[in-house]
Formats: C-alpha cells, sequence, structure tokens
C-alpha cells in the first residue's frame, strides 16, 4: 500500500510541476492565430510571431493556404531563428482538416530533422475562426 500510495503522490507532484505554457490568440481576417508562448523564445522570435499573428502578408510567409488547420514547430535547443535564419527544424505544415492532424505533422517533420536536444514543441496555430 506504501508503494502505491508513494507512486500516486510522485505522479500528482510531477504533474503539478507541469506548467501549461500562455497562450495569445488573435483573429485575422476569419482565421484564428494561437502563439503558444515557449519559455524558450526570445523577444525577437516572440515579435515574429506576433507579427505573424497580425499580419495576413507575414502569416502567409509561413502557411500559405487560409483553408483548414496549420501548425508550426520548432526545437527548443535548436530555436526559431538563428544566425539570420530559420534552422531545418522549424516546421510549418498547413491545409490540414483538424488542429490535432496540423499538430502531429508539424511535430513529425521537427523531430525528422532536429539535431538533438528537447523534444519538438508547437509555437503557432492556425485555423478557422472558433
Amino acid at each position: 500500500m506504501r508503494v502505491v500510495l508513494g507512486l500516486g503522490l510522485m505522479l500528482a507532484a510531477g504533474a503539478a510541476m507541469a506548467q501549461e505554457v500562455p497562450v495569445e490568440v488573435k483573429v485575422l481576417k476569419g482565421q484564428q492565430v494561437t502563439i503558444h508562448v515557449q519559455p524558450f523564445l526570445n523577444e525577437d522570435e516572440l515579435a515574429m510571431l506576433r507579427l505573424v499573428q497580425t499580419n495576413k502578408e507575414a502569416l502567409g510567409l509561413f502557411v500559405t493556404s487560409s483553408g483548414g488547420f496549420a501548425a508550426m514547430a520548432v526545437a527548443p535547443d535548436e530555436g526559431l531563428v538563428r544566425d539570420g535564419g530559420f534552422p531545418a527544424s522549424v516546421i510549418a505544415i498547413g491545409d490540414l482538416p483538424d488542429a490535432a492532424s496540423a499538430q502531429a505533422a508539424a511535430l513529425a517533420g521537427c523531430e525528422e530533422k532536429r539535431k538533438g536536444g528537447a523534444d519538438c514543441v508547437i509555437v503557432l496555430e492556425v485555423g478557422p475562426k472558433g
């Protein structure tokens, strides 16, 4: 009984330590654009994502279709922008039937290109206005 109770306490403590990533949501011409404010993003990277979130032309550089759902994944140890460019592990994919498919595809592409370090995470999502 003590082992089970101890395991339960450890799991509860681990869940409490896991922090939710804050999000910033805006609507841009009928599309909901969500930034996941990951702790590794620096101010320049956040500024770029906020521009993408509020400017149709900037959004179009990452998401070329206005239909369906899109997501962008980044490897935390490689960042969104490094040395004036995007690391190969930055993957944006769109025109998928639902948010889960877009997230899964972006994460899979990012993981394939990631050189090491922490697992890829979602930094941007786009979908029809909810």
